[in-house]
């Protein structure tokens, strides 16, 4: 890490979501965030004031669309309007959790298409360039006409899990739209993939059926992208114990975590449970179940290689 970064131009900002992550990627470029108030007014709109100039440079705006949702995506709007009215040269949004990102395709008749309204609403206010981490479906890269860098949580969960030298894996997803990020994880942790089987009669309630893949005496790790009321996980992960598997990890990119997600994770038949800090982790969510790993030196890396002009693509190596 540079220990300041030569280029004065490049800026970064954060608004209320995630100020640690925003800080750490920061101190990975070698900069220091720029100096802004992120305030409401009494009837609750919301006021956003930059305190330095930004005309002509390259800002890159740190906010994870999580809970609560709504107030995130308005921050940012106001944000990337302010930043396009003080003349920045170009607005990067830094959205390591993209909210609404579930709500991707019509699942049934009259349903929005949630995840490309937000980014009709990004792309409209003036964003030049987005930059996300596992997106629920990769396809929302299309719902954009900016550019957009696709970044991955696997190699950092990989990387997590090599250091603990298991032996016997099988990497599992949770279900048929994971298994892609699970046949990832498992090139790289040289294991076998197994499948669950399951329903979901309605949302956030998951019924296991069955498993595909032997994981008869094996130690398996569950990956999912966002882990939200952690029922699918728990399930998967009781289910697996009870078909034979000798223990059960489980990991996510975004632990979105609401409801009774700790409490059925703490009595869940899961050994661990590995997230990122894509979406903050308040103290009411923490469990001796839980270990975080950081997405900042990834995400800082990405932001010095695009400011740079160099290929981003390396990184997912």
């Amino acid at each position: 890490m540079a220990s300041s970064y030569k280029d004065r131009s490049l800026k970064v900002f954060s608004l209320n979501s995630n100020r640690q992550l925003a800080e750490d990627i920061a101190s990975h470029i070698g900069t220091t965030l720029g100096e802004c108030t992120v305030s409401a007014f009494s009837d609750g709109e919301i006021q956003i004031n930059i305190e330095e100039s930004i005309r002509g440079c390259d800002v890159y705006v740190v906010q994870s669309t999580c809970a609560p949702v709504n107030t995130h995506i308005m921050e940012l709007l106001i944000m990337i309007d302010a930043l396009k009215r003080a003349s920045a040269r170009s607005i990067n949004i830094v959205m390591p959790y993209y909210g609404y990102a579930r709500q991707d395709r019509k699942a049934r008749s009259r349903e929005p298409i949630a995840a490309k309204l937000v980014a009709d609403l990004l792309e409209t206010a003036g964003a030049s360039r987005v930059i996300t981490l596992d997106l629920h479906a990769p396809q929302i890269q299309g719902f954009f006409n900016v550019p957009i860098d696709h970044l991955q949580g696997v190699p950092i969960l990989s990387n997590y899990f090599e250091t603990k030298s298991f032996e016997d894996l099988v990497i599992v997803s949770p279900d048929h739209g994971g298994v892609t990020r699970a046949r990832k994880m498992a090139d790289r942790l040289k294991a076998p993939i197994g499948i669950i089987d399951k329903r979901r009669p309605r949302p956030n309630v998951a019924e296991v059926m069955n498993i595909v893949g032997n994981i008869e005496g094996k130690t398996a790790i569950l990956i999912d992208d966002i882990i939200d009321t952690a029922g699918t996980i728990t399930l998967a992960a009781n289910a697996l114990i009870e078909n034979g598997a000798k223990e059960v990890y489980a990991c996510c990119t975004h632990p979105v975590l609401s409801g009774p997600a700790i409490e059925r994770i703490d009595n869940s038949k899961i050994k661990e449970l590995i997230i990122t800090n894509s979406i903050p982790l308040p103290e009411d969510k923490q469990s001796e179940k839980i270990t975080e790993l950081s997405v900042a030196p990834l995400i800082g890396e990405a932001i010095i290689r695009i400011h740079e002009l160099q290929s981003v693509s390396i990184l997912f190596d």
